[in-house]
């Protein structure tokens, strides 16, 4: 009789520590999709975390919600002083370019 009852107490821990190796999977699961998601978001140059995405006149450009900084891919300033022909900004854009 005593066997049964060994034999029901084996099992009870196996199934407990089956869930409990569950849990701790689907918790491993969970951190390393947050981590690749945080790793995919375009990252601030200076380090100081994700950029954000902002739609200027059907521009994109990437802005740091921590330090505040605004990033620009190639050719976005150029777009953006094309409607200010003759302002300080394309002039200033055309000393860099020629």
């Amino acid at each position: 009789m005593s066997e049964i009852w060994d034999d029901r107490r084996k099992t009870l821990e196996n199934e407990y520590f089956n869930r409990k190796e569950r849990e701790a999977i689907e918790k491993l699961r969970g951190e390393m999709n947050a981590e690749e998601q945080a790793a995919a978001a375009p990252q601030c140059p200076r380090g100081h975390g994700a950029l954000t995405l902002i739609k200027h006149e059907e521009i994109e450009i990437d802005r740091c919600g921590n330090c505040g900084g605004v990033w620009l891919d190639a050719g976005e300033l150029e777009r953006l002083t094309e409607r200010e022909k003759g302002s300080w900004a394309s002039r200033f854009v055309k000393s860099f370019t020629g």
